[in-house]
């Protein structure tokens, strides 16, 4: 069994990201065998709020070079959670804004 923390790695702070948080839409990046069910149910233990629900993007690894060498970055996954509307917002990003 896994906990909040395997799911819940890191929060993904953008541009973009940040200007879903009016809408109480929160970007994280998750665990890559995680599912919405899983995922919705680490953020409302965390963070202490109601979940209405989940979307998930599997982000692909981008080529880098370095001089004649080349590779891949790792591929993970983000996950949008939007909050109910009787939902407070989730007070780590409130200092971000």
């Amino acid at each position: 069994m896994k906990t909040a923390q395997d799911i819940i790695l890191a929060p993904v702070i953008t541009e973009k990201s940040m200007s879903g948080i009016a809408d109480k839409k929160y970007t994280f990046k998750v665990a890559k065998d995680a599912n919405k069910i899983e995922i919705a149910e680490a953020v409302a233990k965390l963070f202490k709020v109601e979940v209405a629900k989940v979307n998930t993007i599997s982000v692909r690894g981008k080529e880098k070079r370095m001089g004649r060498y080349s590779g891949y970055t790792a591929s993970w996954k983000k996950a949008i959670v939007t909050l109910k509307a009787d939902s407070k917002p989730i007070e780590f990003f409130d200092g971000l804004i």
